[in-house]
C-alpha cells in the first residue's frame, strides 16, 4: 500500500456507490483511484472526497491497471474559501485541468505538485485574479521546460500541449481584460 500527500483534482461516478478519484500527488503524480462505496451515507469516504481537497491518501496498486483502489483519506485542506467565489472556484479547475493536461500519469512531479498547492492555498485565502492566472501559466511553462522569454506563457502551453481547457476564455472574461 502506498501513502502520499494528494490533492484531489477530478472526481467522476463510478457506479451507484462508488467513485474514481483524480489525485494529484508529488510521490506519483496523477494516480486514478477507485473509492468503493464512497457514496454511501456510512462509508469511511463520506464528506472526504470533494474537489481540490487536500490531505495524505493511501491506496493498494492495482495489478494491472492504471486504475488503483482507495483505501483511506486524511484531509488536511478543506479550502473552503475558494467555494466562496465562482471565479476562484473556476480558476482553481483550470489549474488542475491544466495541469492533468501537462503530465503522464504516474510520473513524479512533486514541484508541479508544489505548484498546484500553492496556487489552490492562494485561492483559498484571496480572489481570484488574471495576475493569479498568468503566475500559475508562468510558473507551469517553465516547470514543464516550454517557456520562451518573447512570447507569453499561455502561447507556450498551448503549443506544447495542443490546446488550453476551454474554461480560460470564461475565466478571461470574468477577470476582465489583459
Amino acid at each position: 500500500m502506498d501513502t502520499t500527500a494528494a490533492i484531489a483534482i477530478r472526481l467522476t461516478r463510478l457506479t451507484e456507490t462508488s467513485l474514481i478519484v483524480h489525485w494529484f500527488t508529488g510521490a506519483h503524480g496523477l494516480v486514478k483511484t477507485v473509492a468503493k462505496g464512497a457514496r454511501r451515507s456510512r462509508s469511511p469516504f463520506a464528506g472526504k472526497l470533494d474537489l481540490f481537497f487536500g490531505g495524505e491518501i493511501s491506496f493498494s496498486r492495482s495489478r494491472g491497471g492504471e486504475l488503483h483502489t482507495l483505501r483511506e483519506v486524511s484531509i488536511l485542506d478543506w479550502r473552503e474559501g475558494l467555494r466562496k467565489s465562482y471565479s476562484s472556484t473556476l480558476l482553481a479547475a483550470y489549474c488542475c485541468q491544466l495541469l492533468e493536461s501537462a503530465v503522464e500519469p504516474e510520473h513524479s512531479e512533486p514541484e508541479l505538485h508544489d505548484l498546484l498547492r500553492r496556487a489552490l492555498d492562494h485561492l483559498d485565502a484571496a480572489p481570484a485574479s488574471l495576475r493569479a492566472l498568468r503566475h500559475f501559466e508562468t510558473e507551469l511553462a517553465r516547470l514543464l521546460g516550454v517557456s520562451h522569454e518573447r512570447s507569453p506563457a499561455e502561447i507556450s502551453l498551448r503549443d506544447a500541449l495542443g490546446t488550453l481547457p476551454a474554461s480560460r476564455k470564461e475565466l478571461l472574461e470574468r477577470l476582465g481584460p489583459l
